[in-house]
């Protein structure tokens, strides 16, 4: 996990300098080593990720307005790639995807076959993954990869990933990583770094390699190295980033705030205003709730499929046929806890990166770091 205020590396840590051109060419060779190619564009009304080919494809000239409930595209004065923050959708559906079938069993004239889904492994480059969803990923594979039990598909997914980072120039209402250390500088857990910083009348782009395989493409780069003043450039748009955070959050002795705070006043304060929706649990980077679902077709194929499930869901747990979170209360206790407490027992880290979807997309604008300051001030009270 990335240390929020941690030095930037100097050019002779092979900081390189391309132009806006050679970002294309980056996308070309990632393709013609056989990854696909995933990132942000711009699709109703959100940049979300999907397939990209070049950098006509990204987010150009565009930003975001988010604040509690709400959500809005708007124009910049410049064409710059990543002059946005996080959208809907996040990375997690490339390694744990939405919807997952596992095995099926057909029955014909010879009997019944109990049929494995093959472990899908894809060749995949994420390209522009923030600060924030770094250690969102770095938390899953903690989840899936070592936590006891080896998720299989996830593991083939991660395998085969190619990362391109994207460092953060800009922030929004909702973000709070600097608070939660994860950003707004990439610092590890990627194979390519990328800051844009403004050159003249345009951008120009510093690369910084973080794996063999990183360096071994940015060597196919035009480039040139990094002087002092692209170093300076880099530091400016990461303290302007900080300097945009529009929310923040006291982590200290959090967990047993939440823990010892089982009790607590606010909690019915909050499930009076929260729909149990589950928004934030869908578009959270690193929540891994999921059910299983059985389904039969007329010509007796029966199978069985994996998808995401929220803790707000009124059947998400329950015993002998009876749910045992039946209140609003109770359900967003339990998400909230498990999320900044009881999920550092399980992993040794909180499940937050401080990126802000879950203020974002609450219809009602339910912030989770407001929630944690009004308990610590009742409390201290």
């Amino acid at each position: 996990m990335g240390r929020a205020n941690a030095p930037i590396a100097s050019p002779n840590v092979s900081t390189h300098v391309v132009a806006r051109s050679e970002l294309d060419l980056l996308l070309e060779l990632l393709a013609s080593d056989g990854y696909e190619v995933v990132g942000p564009t711009v699709r109703d009304g959100a940049i979300i990720y999907d397939h990209i080919g070049s950098t006509r494809d990204l987010p150009v000239g565009w930003t975001d307005q988010q604040d509690g409930g709400k959500y809005r595209l708007s124009r910049r004065d410049d064409e710059a790639l990543f002059g946005y923050n996080v959208g809907p959708s996040s990375w997690k559906t490339f390694l744990f995807p939405p919807r997952l079938e596992l095995f099926r069993v057909e029955q014909n004239g010879n009997g019944t076959r109990f049929l494995l889904n093959d472990v899908e492994s894809p060749r995949r480059a994420l390209f522009g993954v923030k600060s924030c969803e770094l250690a969102a990923i770095a938390i899953q594979d903690k989840v899936f990869l070592a936590s006891g039990h080896v998720d299989a598909n996830y593991a083939a997914r991660r395998e085969n990933l190619f990362i391109v980072a994207v460092d953060c120039g800009t922030a929004s209402g909702s973000c709070f990583c600097v608070s939660m250390d994860t950003g707004p500088g990439c610092e590890s857990g990627f194979d390519l770094r990328i800051t844009e910083i403004v050159s003249g009348d345009g951008f120009e782009y510093l690369i910084q390699s973080g794996t063999p395989e990183g360096a071994s493409l940015a060597d196919r780069l035009a480039a040139r190295s990094a002087d002092d003043t692209h170093i300076e450039a880099r530091d400016a748009a990461l303290d302007n980033a900080r300097s945009e955070m529009g929310l923040s959050m006291d982590t200290e002795g959090l967990r047993d705030l939440m823990v010892d705070g089982f009790d607590h006043p606010r909690w019915q304060e909050v499930a009076d205003r929260c729909l149990t929706c589950g928004n934030c649990t869908l578009v959270c980077p690193t929540c891994f709730c999921s059910t299983a679902t059985d389904s039969v077709t007329l010509d007796g194929v029966a199978s069985r499929t994996r998808v995401w499930d929220s803790c707000f869901s009124l059947d998400f747990t329950g015993l002998h046929g009876h749910p045992v979170r039946s209140s609003a209360k109770s359900r967003y206790r339990q998400w909230m806890t498990h999320k900044l407490a009881t999920w550092q027992d399980q992993f040794g880290t909180m499940g937050c990166v401080g990126c802000g979807r879950c203020i974002t997309w609450c219809p009602v604008g339910i912030d989770i770091t407001a929630e944690v300051r009004a308990m610590r001030e009742e409390v201290s009270v």
